[in-house]
């Protein structure tokens, strides 16, 4: 049995001449080589097969009846669909005028008849590799107008939000923290004027941010590429001190590296969360410990019993006013810690004592769920508070088990390193989608808002993790593959004291 196989031809060739045999000649030796070969005897049937169906490449002859070969280029060249095609004359006309003629019509080379069949293959050859060279420059051109016109657009779109943003927002170099553009609302907010600022690094002017400050912001950012919702003071030329969220980004402005900060001034509100604070530290706790304290005494029976119906009610109450209760307690521990009214207690101690007192702290419930929980530890000494040290563990392990299916394994591990030591919670659960690494670890951030409701969280316990960690010169963050499970890496410096 017989297959046709197709091959793609190396280029498309059109071949004008009058001459039965010279067309037969080439159109053999050119397909012969792999080239696709259309032949015409008349110029007027190659002038409407080239603007039909363009070629690669045009061989034309001079002498031919009615329309003659510099006519038919010279007709082509003035067409758009195939002014760019390469046209190379084949003739017996050796005359240096004729071939002068040729070049000033448009062709691109000349070979005089009678030819010799390499030479025809190796002119073919070149101009065909120089026109797909002038293809790919062509469209590499048109993909950098194209891309500079994206650009212009972009940056005329930036520049129109930047300058009428209501967010203070400025740009400054990140080699000398120095100013180079800032938005009304930047000036509005600081005070100062455009010359003050301008070309003016953040060391000349008393904004409240400490050269320690800038440098521990500064390199946040270099590590990550960029800074999210950093809380801070900003102070005002007129000396008041505005609480800021700053966002910065790198970007690159004309070869320059520079910061873009986006501010957020959020006074008023932590003014508002700190009256929250006060009415929920004054105004709750102690109606909360009474509701606890009636409803621990509706559960030992002195004062009736309950049928089965009531004592599930009274379950329910219980686990509601006991998460209610946990609560407040955690939005109050983390003002505090955020404010420096809680501070660390640090001493040396063993981080693998550590791991192992956070794991039989978490072992009951890990039974109760069905699950392993495989500790791995190693000791060295660190300089840390063990009781938030523990805090911070004990909830990273109740995190895992909660998101856990029976039979699942929770690692606890430590890894060692020259400067620091790595501790890993490792689970098989459900995993986090990517898009809410960064956000769990804010305030009221969970992965699925029914958490609360099914697991008994309270949306802080991570926020909290991160303050403590961090008041311990730390670093925290999670990765994880959706279905496969969860890994919380914990960083802390071998500090000792």
């Amino acid at each position: 049995m017989m297959h046709s196989q197709w091959v793609t031809p190396k280029a498309n060739i059109l071949v004008i001449d009058d001459t039965p045999e010279n067309l037969y000649l080439l159109a053999a030796m050119l397909t012969e080589q792999g080239y696709k070969v259309r032949s015409v005897t008349k110029g007027a049937a190659g002038l409407r097969g080239a603007q039909a169906s363009p070629p690669d490449l045009i061989l034309l002859d001079i002498n031919m009846p009615e329309i003659n070969g510099y006519e038919v280029c010279q007709s082509l060249k003035q067409s758009d669909r195939t002014r760019d095609i390469p046209v190379i004359f084949i003739s017996a006309m050796n005359d240096v005028l004729d071939k002068v003629k040729a070049f000033s019509v448009g062709g691109v080379d000349y070979i005089t008849k009678p030819f010799q069949v390499e030479e025809v293959l190796v002119r073919v050859e070149n101009h065909l590799t120089i026109r797909n060279l002038q293809k790919q420059l062509q469209e590499q051109n048109t993909r950098l107008q194209q891309e500079i016109r994206d650009r212009k657009l972009a940056e005329e779109k930036f520049a129109k939000a930047f300058r009428s943003s209501p967010s203070p927002i400025s740009i400054t170099t990140v080699s000398e923290g120095r100013f180079i553009d800032i938005n009304s609302s930047f000036l509005k907010m600081s005070g100062y004027s455009l010359e003050e600022i301008i070309n003016h690094c953040v060391d000349d002017l008393n904004l409240g941010i400490t050269q320690e400050h800038y440098a521990s912001n500064l390199q946040k950012l270099l590590e990550t590429g960029a800074l999210q919702n950093h809380e801070m003071e900003f102070r005002t030329k007129s000396g008041e001190v505005r609480i800021v969220l700053l966002s910065a980004e790198l970007i690159h402005l004309d070869g320059t590296e520079c910061i873009l900060n986006i501010v957020n001034d959020i006074t008023e509100r932590k003014r508002l969360e700190n009256e929250f604070i006060s009415l929920v530290s004054h105004e709750l706790r102690t109606p909360l410990t009474s509701v606890i304290g009636s409803l621990d005494l509706l559960g030992t029976g002195q004062l009736g019993t309950l049928n089965v119906k009531g004592q599930q009610v009274l379950n329910i109450a219980i686990t509601n006013i006991e998460r209610l209760n946990r609560l407040v307690n955690e939005i109050l521990d983390l003002e505090r810690m955020k404010s420096g009214k809680i501070a660390m207690q640090p001493v040396n101690c063993n981080v693998a004592d550590l791991i192992v007192q956070a794991a039989e702290a978490m072992q009951a419930m890990a039974e109760r769920a069905q699950i392993n929980l495989v500790t791995e530890p190693a000791s060295h000494e660190i300089f840390v508070d063990p009781d938030r040290m523990l805090q911070t563990l004990t909830n990273l392990i109740a995190n895992a088990i909660k998101f856990s299916k029976v039979g699942d394994t929770v690692w606890l591990r430590v890894r060692l390193h020259t400067d620091h030591l790595q501790i890993e919670i490792q689970d098989q659960g459900r995993g986090i989608p990517a898009n809410k690494l960064q956000t769990i670890f804010e305030r009221f951030q969970q992965v699925d808002v029914s958490d609360s409701r099914k697991k008994g969280g309270t949306g802080l316990g991570l926020a909290i993790c991160r303050n403590i960690v961090e008041q311990h010169q730390g670093k925290i963050w999670a990765e994880s593959i959706l279905g496969e499970g969860s890994t919380f890496h914990i960083i802390l410096p071998f500090l000792k004291k």
